[in-house]
C-alpha cells in the first residue's frame, strides 16, 4: 500500500486481515508505528521523512518512544503490520480509509503536475490542449499495472499515446522508487508529470534542475478526486487511541503545518 496508490485508487494493492477484538487504549512507554523504511518524504528507516517526525513529536507529548515495524508498503501492509498487531498506528492514510480507524485529519494536499521550470509550460488544468503534444508521465499502481487517477481522466480525453507509465513500486533496492517518476521531468523523459503532491513538491524542491508545481485542476474529475484529507489510522476498535490521537493532532497543528511546510507539502484549506 504505497500512499499514494492508496490516494490513487482507493484500496487499492491493500489486503486487510482479519477483525481484531477492541483492546483499550491506556498509553504506555511505546507508540508503535507501521511504516515503510525506503519512502521519502513520509518514512525511511533513518528517520528522515515527515511522518518520522511527526511521530516523534506526538510520543513525546504522550510520554513514548518510538517503535517501527517496518514494512514496504505494498500487498499486505495492513495484514501484516497493523493487523497483525506488531505495531498500532499508520500515519498518512486518507480520511476515512475503510480498512482502518482514521484520526482527524492532520493536512489536505492535491495532485499536482510537474514541470521544468525552463519549459515555461505553466499548465494547471486536465484540459489544457498543450497536454495533447507533450509527454506525460503518471504513477502505475499496484503489481497489476492498474491505473492513476490522471491516466484515467487523459484517457477519457483522448490522451493515450502520449502518456508515459512509471510503476509506483519500482526498484525497491533503489532509494524511494516512487520518486522516478519526479526525476523524468528533470531528466527530460517526459515534458511533464501528474504526481500526488507531498512526493512531488518533496523531490522538486531538492532537484538540481529547477521544478515548478502546481495543483490539479479540477480537484475533481467525474467520480475521481484529485485532492485528499490525509489522517492516521489505528485498528477499527482501537476508539481510545484515535480520540489520544485526535487531541494531539489538534493541539500540534500548528507544529504539524511546519513541518510538512519544510518538506514542500502543499497544503490546502480544511
Amino acid at each position: 500500500m504505497k500512499r499514494a496508490a492508496v490516494l490513487a485508487i482507493a484500496g487499492a494493492g491493500v489486503i486487510a486481515g482479519a477483525a481484531w477484538p477492541a483492546r483499550s487504549y491506556v498509553g504506555g512507554a511505546t507508540l508503535r508505528v507501521c511504516a515503510d523504511p525506503n519512502n521519502l518524504p513520509f518514512s525511511n528507516e533513518r528517520g528522515e521523512g515527515f511522518e518520522n517526525r511527526i511521530a516523534s513529536l506526538l510520543a513525546g507529548d504522550l510520554g513514548e518512544r518510538v517503535e517501527y515495524t517496518w514494512w514496504a508498503q505494498r500487498r499486505g501492509f495492513v495484514r501484516n503490520t497493523l493487523n497483525a498487531r506488531s505495531c498500532d498506528v499508520i500515519l498518512g492514510v486518507p480520511a476515512h480509509y475503510e480498512m482502518v480507524r482514521t484520526t482527524r485529519p492532520y493536512y489536505r494536499s492535491t495532485y499536482v503536475f510537474v514541470t521544468r521550470r525552463d519549459r515555461r509550460l505553466h499548465i494547471t488544468s486536465l484540459d489544457d490542449p498543450a497536454l495533447r503534444t507533450l509527454r506525460v508521465g503518471v504513477h502505475l499502481i499496484g503489481d497489476d499495472y492498474a491505473n492513476s487517477p490522471a491516466a484515467h481522466s487523459l484517457a477519457k480525453r483522448g490522451l493515450v499515446t502520449n502518456i508515459r507509465g512509471y510503476t509506483l513500486y519500482g526498484d525497491y533496492s533503489k532509494p524511494n522508487p516512487p520518486a522516478r517518476l519526479i526525476e523524468a521531468v528533470a531528466n527530460k523523459e517526459v515534458d511533464i508529470a501528474v504526481a500526488w503532491g507531498p512526493l512531488a513538491g518533496y523531490f522538486a524542491k531538492r532537484s538540481s534542475v529547477p521544478l515548478d508545481i502546481a495543483p490539479v485542476s479540477p480537484s475533481r474529475d467525474g467520480p475521481l478526486s484529485y485532492v485528499f484529507d490525509i489522517a492516521m489510522g489505528v485498528r477499527r476498535g482501537d476508539s481510545a487511541r484515535a480520540a489520544a490521537l485526535d487531541a494531539e493532532l489538534t493541539r500540534r497543528r500548528p507544529e504539524i503545518e511546519r513541518i510538512l511546510g519544510e518538506y514542500g507539502v502543499p497544503l490546502l484549506s480544511r
